[in-house]
This record gives C-alpha cells, sequence and structure tokens, in this order.
C-alpha cells in the first residue's frame, strides 16, 4: 500500500462563497448556444507533426438507443470487455454493472470508506491495464479526511452486492472540499493513471508545484510518480487548474482536459507536461506568455463541463449546467471550425462521455445530484452515434 501526503491545508468553508457559479455547477442553462471565439495562438511546446485530416466543420449527433435508466446520482462510467458498462454512484458509494444489451443492472457492491458530501463521493473509476488477467477496478473518492484513489478486485464468481475485493489505496492526499473535488481518472496510451484534481476551493493550491490540489497527475499503476513526469519524483504532470473533470487522447495520443471557470470561462486545454494553465491568476485566455492558453473556451451557462470523449476526429465535452454536448473539431492541438452543440436542453444536465468504439459514444445524464431536474427514467445512460 502507497501512501503520498500533502502538505497544502483543506480550504476553509468561508472559501466556498468566492468559488464562482461553476463548481460542478448548479443553476439553470443560460446564453443562445453560440460558439465563442477560438484561441488560435495556444502555446504548445510539442515538437510539430505531420498534417492531420481535418474533421469536417459541422457534424451530427444521433440517439442511437436508452442503454439503461434508473441510475441514481451516476459519475464515472468504465467499458468493461464484452459490451457492458460500469457505473459508479458519487452518493451511495456503489458500483454498477450494466448489460450493454438489455440495460439490466446488477449492483457489484459498495466502495468502503467514501464520505459524500457536496460534489464529494465516489466519483471517477477506470479499469486497470490489464483487467483481463489482473480484474482490478480503480476508484477516486472523497474520504472523510481526503480525496484518494483505490483499486479494488471485481470477483464475477460472487454474489450481486458482494463483488468487490477490499480496496488497497494506491494514493491518497488529494485535498478534499465541499467543491472542487476533480475526480476523473484515466489510464493513458502510456499505461500510466491520469488524475484529474481540484483546488477545493482553495485557488492557492493550483499554483504550488508541492500541492496536489488544482493538478493533473501521472501515476504508475501502483501509485508512485510515473517516470518521465517533469518535476523530479513528483506525481504532478500539469498545474494551474481550477476543477479538472475531463480527460481524453486523440488518435496520436495527445492529451485533452476540460476545466470548470470561475464566472467567466470554461475551457478545453491541449496538455503538455510541465505546463502551467493559468488559475487563478487567468481564467480562460491570457496575454501572459507564462500560462497556456486552452484550445477554446465557453461562458459558465453554455457549458460548465465534466467528461470529454475522442471519436470522429473531434472533442466531445459533457455540459452540465449548459445541459448539451458539445463537438469541437480538431486539427493537430487547435480547433479546425468553431465548436458547436447538441442535444440542448433535451436530457438535463450531462456527465460523462466515453468512446464505445468508431463512431460510437456513451454518454451520462447528471439529474440526479441535487442540482438536477429529475424527469421520469433519470438519470441514464444514452448510446450515441456522431460524426
Amino acid at each position: 500500500m502507497r501512501h503520498r501526503a500533502v502538505t497544502a491545508v483543506l480550504a476553509a468553508a468561508a472559501l466556498l462563497l468566492t468559488a464562482g457559479c461553476s463548481s460542478d455547477d448548479g443553476g439553470s442553462p443560460g446564453g443562445d448556444g453560440s460558439a465563442t471565439p477560438r484561441d488560435t495562438a495556444a502555446r504548445s511546446s510539442a515538437p510539430e507533426r505531420p498534417a492531420e485530416q481535418t474533421p469536417p466543420a459541422k457534424g451530427s449527433v444521433k440517439v442511437a438507443r436508452t442503454v439503461a435508466t434508473g441510475l441514481k446520482s451516476p459519475w464515472g462510467l468504465a467499458p468493461v470487455p464484452g459490451g457492458d458498462l460500469l457505473v459508479s454512484s458519487r452518493d451511495e458509494a456503489t458500483i454498477t454493472r450494466v448489460d450493454g444489451r438489455t440495460g439490466k443492472k446488477t449492483e457489484l457492491g459498495e466502495v468502503p470508506g467514501v464520505s459524500p458530501s457536496g460534489e464529494g463521493g465516489l466519483l471517477g473509476i477506470a479499469l486497470s491495464p490489464e483487467y483481463a488477467s489482473d480484474r482490478m477496478i480503480y476508484a477516486y473518492f472523497t474520504s472523510a479526511s481526503d480525496n484518494r484513489i483505490v483499486r479494488l478486485i471485481h470477483d464475477e464468481e460472487k454474489p450481486a452486492g458482494q463483488q468487490l475485493g477490499a480496496p488497497d489505496t494506491v494514493f491518497r492526499g488529494i485535498p478534499k472540499g465541499v467543491i472542487h473535488n476533480g475526480g476523473r481518472i484515466a489510464f493513458g496510451p502510456d499505461r500510466m493513471l491520469y488524475v484529474g484534481t481540484g483546488e477545493s476551493g482553495d485557488t492557492g493550491l493550483s499554483q504550488d508545484k508541492e500541492s496536489l490540489g488544482g493538478k493533473i497527475l501521472r501515476l504508475t499503476p501502483e501509485g508512485e510518480p510515473a517516470p518521465g513526469n517533469p518535476f523530479p519524483d513528483s506525481p504532478v504532470y500539469s498545474y494551474g487548474h481550477r476543477n479538472v473533470q475531463g480527460l481524453a487522447w486523440d488518435a496520436k495520443q495527445r492529451l485533452f482536459a476540460s476545466e470548470f471557470g470561475q464566472n467567466t470561462w470554461d475551457e478545453l486545454n491541449a496538455i503538455e507536461p510541465g505546463d502551467n494553465y493559468g488559475w487563478p491568476e487567468a481564467e480562460g485566455r491570457s496575454d501572459d506568455g507564462g500560462f497556456h492558453n486552452p484550445i477554446d473556451q465557453w461562458s459558465t451557462d453554455e457549458a460548465s463541463p465534466s467528461g470529454i470523449a475522442y471519436a470522429e476526429g473531434s472533442i466531445w465535452m459533457a455540459g452540465l449546467r449548459g445541459q448539451r454536448l458539445w463537438r469541437i473539431p480538431l486539427k493537430g492541438t487547435e480547433a479546425s471550425a468553431d465548436p458547436q452543440a447538441f442535444l440542448e436542453g433535451e436530457y438535463g444536465r450531462l456527465r460523462t462521455v466515453v468512446p464505445a468504439g468508431g463512431d460510437k459514444l456513451w454518454l451520462v445524464t447528471s439529474n440526479t445530484d441535487g442540482r438536477g431536474n429529475p424527469q421520469d427514467g433519470d438519470d441514464r445512460i444514452l448510446e450515441l452515434r456522431v460524426g
């Protein structure tokens, strides 16, 4: 079991008053859905890459079917071999298997030690790169003292509700708060574990490279700083973030991340190791050359982005307060056309989007999280066809 302490002090409750309206975001959708101008001068330290095929300026989204209904505070989603899906419940601290064909739900069990409160609870989940042999599920959650990552063996031979083994804590000490707990985890093409964290309402943590708050972390599967990280013996991969809840890689293994703004601009960023993304000195684009500017930015009532996925040459970004799915067509690490919004207001708050192979995506709604307006059948998983 690995343990890693954090030196930052958790945010005082009074700091919640300064957190702004786009934390994990409540409120009603607003704005006319029009796209904001792109930042065509985003800085990148990556070497020049060969020319790539540019996706069309206009895309399409079709809801192929509703996979499952009746989910309670769903947050993370992980496809398992064979076509089924694992989904985490933030408030109930459970992981449930959803049959990819019938939508039948089978509870694997409850993750012990989860302390749901505010935006915290059982958040992102990811399967081990060796899942076929080790049956290991990784989970990010809020405990009574911090945010941490555990791994649990999934034993399908046991009865429903008892299929999760005892948690092995691989990483701990990420600052927790009522708001801004980050929570997205994903294994990258390099088989390392990437972790999006929030600054827990204490804005000073984001620029502190000794703190784990307001960062993207890169870890080995055992929870150690991954080889090749930009700062010696540190899990920090990039910093200056406010609250990262979306991680995705394109076909050339480049990392992208979504980020909640405060009152003005939400962001989609191309992530370079060691770069500073500006918060709290910058929200959205900045003239300060020391900060890596976003690929694009949105007003907080149009987005409040959580999960993102890459498919068909574009990043697809789920909006909570914005209640829409954004398409951002890419050429390299820049947007090749204006963003385009789909499903606006049709399914309420959108939390998580995951590639389902080819032109398909899984999309998870988030209307039972205390900030939405649940309708009959909420929350649900949708299968989309996109282009």
